[in-house]
């Protein structure tokens, strides 16, 4: 067992930080590469939305139950487990000669990217003392908001300038000697530590949840395409009794072993149930927006893949500036900043929709900066106090599990947005591939995706208040001081 102070954590901290940026730079870097995809493979409108969708549904669905093998087994044989599956799913999806294999390939890289991220946190909490995480928590944030902004220009500049040679396949190319590179570093300076306390994997959680997730997002992506026949109700139908068998199954595991995948008990506390809902509402908005925003200006308006990217730049950099003002005033100030970041999306998005409607076949990449800025900021607003306040009348003995649930509750937000946004962009599209078609699709789901930043700016109004937020701080900062 590793304590603080152990050598070489400095350059174990740095692997696993890398890993986890390779995987935020994945989901990142695929928007641009979306049209290009479709048409190297002639990829239906589904497909696309699998690409990304498939992906971070099987991280969420995994994510806790990747945290616990690490627990189990020891957290560096899963990290390299992790690695090694999500380089060789990277290498597949670079080879892939359909749509078909690129959603498989795909599908099975969310899955182990799901046991290689979360080793990052639980090795952290083991080789640093309660005093020193802040600072590791601190650049952990800066590397996900760098990730955010490189992705889509890396993206752009691999397709944009075929770098490899290979077009799109580049951006799961680069992953393959990166991934081998992690895996020999972390072999010899990762510390294999595993948990002090005795943990069970829930596996029948896991096939409830997989299965509920599955037959819930499925029917949205394929609905239109197939005509929405009978089964596709079906299945939906089918979602609603597989996910209440999972409630059920997880009030069961907890009350008997204390194991359930989701700390069910938690959910009735208005505040941890507010922050979810913030969570999943404005990852779905973002997510679901920016897939057609991307296809928009690249399909319709002959955008580079580079220009694209360059069309997302102010998002990331606004999200650095609403990270400045949030970090020193979020939790002085408490939910008064997420609900303020929830408003600038809505307002940043839906000027979005305005810009594009109203410039039509003339829209340039510097007339959606000021909007997209103003989103960003948002975002920066929104993301980083929020967890902290939504925790704030939570127990520290629940402050993992709570974490982790919030964690998943993100990318199921993501994972849904991409399908409902998505099938109401290519409903409103249908077979109108061209810009005035593509235009009314982004019309669309511009409204749709500033309803979802509303919802989420309606929950932090049920967020614990300003006192209870000021009390959880001075109480963490009073265990800091003790250790």
């Amino acid at each position: 067992m590793n304590t603080p102070g152990t050598p070489n954590r400095a350059i174990a901290t740095t692997v696993l930080m890398f890993a986890a940026f390779m995987d935020l730079l994945d989901v990142t870097i695929v928007n641009v590469a979306l049209p290009a995809i479709r048409s190297d493979l002639d990829a239906s409108p589904a497909h696309l939305e699998w690409v990304l969708g498939g992906y971070t549904l099987t991280f969420a669905v995994l994510l806790i139950t990747g945290g616990r093998l690490g627990d189990i087994f020891g957290r560096q044989r899963i990290f390299v487990l992790g690695v090694a599956g999500f380089t060789l799913a990277s290498l597949a999806a670079c080879l892939s000669g359909n749509g078909e294999t690129l959603v498989a390939a795909r599908i099975v890289q969310g899955g182990f990217a799901a046991l290689m991220v979360p080793q990052l946190l639980s090795t952290v909490q083991v080789m640093y003392a309660p005093k020193e995480r802040a600072n590791v928590f601190g650049i952990v944030g800066a590397v996900s908001g760098t990730a955010a902004a490189v992705g889509p220009l890396l993206g752009g500049w691999l397709i944009t300038s075929d770098a490899f040679g290979v077009g799109w396949r580049s951006i799961f190319l680069i992953n393959i000697p990166v991934g081998i590179v992690l895996i020999v570093l972390a072999l010899k300076y990762v510390p294999n530590t595993v948990s002090e306390w005795a943990t069970r994997l829930d596996l029948p959680g896991v096939v409830l949840a997989t299965a509920g997730a599955f037959l819930l997002v499925f029917p949205l992506i394929e609905g239109r395409e197939q005509g929405w026949p009978a089964w596709i109700w079906g299945m939906l139908a089918a979602s609603v009794v597989v996910l209440a068998a999972f409630v059920a199954n997880q009030r069961r595991t907890e009350r008997l072993t204390q194991s359930s995948l989701l700390p069910m008990h938690l959910f009735g506390n208005r505040g941890f149930a507010a922050g979810l809902v913030t969570q999943a509402a404005f990852s779905a908005a973002m997510a679901g927006f920016i897939l057609t925003l991307v296809i928009y200006v690249q399909s319709g308006l002959d955008f580079s893949a580079i220009h694209a990217g360059l069309v997302l730049l102010p998002f990331s950099l606004g999200a650095f500036v609403g990270v400045g003002v949030s970090a020193p005033f979020g939790l002085k100030l408490g939910k008064v900043i997420p609900f303020t970041g929830a408003i600038s999306q809505a307002a940043g998005i839906w000027w979005v929709g305005q810009v594009v409607s109203s410039k039509g076949a003339d829209f340039g990449g510097w007339d959606a900066t000021p909007p997209m800025l103003l989103a960003g900021i948002g975002l920066g607003l929104l993301v980083v106090p929020l967890i902290d306040i939504a925790l704030s009348t939570v127990s520290t003995d629940d402050a993992g599990a709570a974490s982790g649930t919030y964690s998943t509750f993100q990318q199921l937000g993501s994972a849904l947005g991409i399908a409902i946004i998505g099938a109401v962009f290519f409903h409103v599209v249908g077979d109108r591939f061209t810009e005035a078609g593509l235009r009314d699709g982004v019309e669309h789901a511009a409204w749709w995706a500033t309803g979802g930043y509303l919802l989420s700016a309606v929950a932090t109004l049920f967020l614990p208040d300003r006192n209870a937020v000021q009390r959880h701080a001075e109480e963490q900062a009073a265990l800091l001081e003790a250790v």
